[in-house]
């Protein structure tokens, strides 16, 4: 006997074949109008894409005076952006009052910073330990007599002249790195048993979080000569480095402090059991975790530090922005509705390019990194 009960006896109609589930279409029908009110937020969002697009375009490229154009095609009342104006002005946006025949010592110095930063940052160059010691000892130190000059026959520049993006990539590259080992012995410091260490760290950082970096420009510039010996003098770049770099070491502080406070009892129990000294744990074992879990807090005080470089106008440098600033009232010749605009547009740019890649920076450290913490 058959254990079929029923056999159908008509067909019955096609039906359509399923959804795809891959492609553009599939993706617009998840992301863009799964949903009623998805697909009303997706038209507005196409509306104001229409709205804002076309202007954009034609100010920053349809309409855009690119170098090589003159001022009076920038003063059309039609044009976009004065693009020429910038490509004109670059030397001074980057150099500021640098002496033009004494440059290329300003040039070098950007070289062997690439040279010296790019390798730190892929890990699969060699000779870290070398190349850290480097950037962060030798690195200042021939910037520094290589820009000034008065040795080896170089003519002395004061740093006065110093100006543009060269005061803002030294401030920011030298207070990064010289930042950073000062926040972690602060953030070891206010964790130590030892009551003087830990009072004087938890002071120096409680202070400096407590004024604005403008209010520590304005100290390390005005104030602190009047309590120096009379007859000495501190070069006024150097103040404004010492006091950016010791605003960030307070604020990176508390951000590695935190990634201490992550790390499980256990593991320094366990680093005192192998016997190490309280170094060796904290070198070995402790920081290498507490840093990878504060990598996006230490790249958010980079970027917070390299924007609040231009803040050093107030003891009268002259950083990139204000190097735009200073050329967008100056310079007359390129005076046209746009002039300024463009100005400040590329100075956003400048300061976007370089925030966004360390913030690229972060992310791939952080996936690299990935042991699985990642949340």
């Amino acid at each position: 006997m058959s254990d079929i009960s029923f056999v159908r006896s008509d067909m019955i109609d096609s039906r359509p074949a399923p959804q795809r589930t891959t492609g553009a279409v599939a993706w617009m029908r998840t992301n863009l109008f799964a949903t009623p009110l998805d697909t009303l937020l997706t038209a507005l969002g196409v509306v104001f894409l229409l709205w804002v697009v076309p202007p954009l375009f034609n100010f920053f490229l349809g309409h855009a005076v690119f170098p090589g154009g003159t001022v009076e095609q920038c003063r059309d009342p039609s044009a976009g952006a004065c693009w020429a104006y910038i490509s004109s002005e670059m030397e001074f946006f980057i150099y500021g009052f640098y002496d033009i025949p004494e440059q290329w010592r300003a040039n070098i110095v950007f070289a062997l910073g690439a040279l010296l930063f790019i390798p730190l940052l892929i890990p699969q160059a060699p000779y870290k330990r070398l190349n850290a010691i480097l950037l962060l000892v030798a690195y200042p130190i021939v910037s520094y007599f290589l820009l000034a000059g008065g040795v080896f026959g170089l003519k002395v520049i004061h740093t006065e002249k110093w100006g543009g993006l060269l005061v803002t990539l030294i401030l920011s590259v030298i207070g990064i790195t010289l930042s950073f080992p000062l926040g972690i012995v602060l953030a070891l410091g206010r964790q130590s048993q030892m009551p003087i260490i830990k009072t004087v760290c938890v002071a120096f950082i409680e202070l400096v979080r407590a004024v604005p970096l403008i209010t520590v420009l304005f100290m390390a510039s005005i104030m602190l000569p009047l309590f120096m010996p009379q007859g000495t003098t501190v070069d006024k770049f150097l103040r404004a480095l010492v006091g950016v770099t010791l605003f960030t070491s307070a604020y990176m502080a508390e951000v590695v402090r935190g990634g201490l406070q992550a790390i499980p009892r256990g593991q320094y129990e366990a680093a005192a059991s192998l016997g190490l000294s309280y170094w060796k744990q904290m070198y070995f074992i402790i920081l290498p975790q507490a840093l990878k879990h504060v990598i996006p807090g230490i790249v958010n005080s980079s970027i917070a530090l390299f924007k609040d470089t231009s803040l050093v106008y107030i003891v009268g440098m002259k950083d990139l922005l204000e190097a735009v600033k200073t050329k967008n009232d100056s310079a007359l010749e390129w005076q046209s509705a746009n002039t300024a605009t463009t100005g400040y547009i590329f100075a956003a740019m400048v300061f976007w390019v370089f925030c966004f890649g360390m913030s690229r920076y972060s992310i791939f450290m952080e996936h690299r990194l990935h042991t699985g913490h990642k949340r």
